[in-house]
């Protein structure tokens, strides 16, 4: 392959990765895994996830009964 090619090529997986992270919100978090004051909004979805679940069996059984 000869340079022109090299860069040719360079250039466009450079232009197709900036256009997957525009495209994608890049909204991307590099950190690596969080601990202590960092992962608290963690704690937070997990005590607001039940409070959606008993929502979903509710409506459960009123599908059952229209049988």
């Amino acid at each position: 392959m000869s340079n022109r090619s090299l860069i040719i090529m360079v250039l466009v997986l450079i232009g197709a990765t900036a256009y997957l992270l525009i495209k994608g919100d890049g909204d991307i978090d590099m950190g690596g895994e969080k601990h202590g004051a960092e992962a608290a909004h963690m704690e937070e979805a997990k005590k607001a996830a039940p409070a959606a679940a008993p929502e979903a069996p509710a409506a459960a059984p009123a599908a059952d009964a229209k049988k």
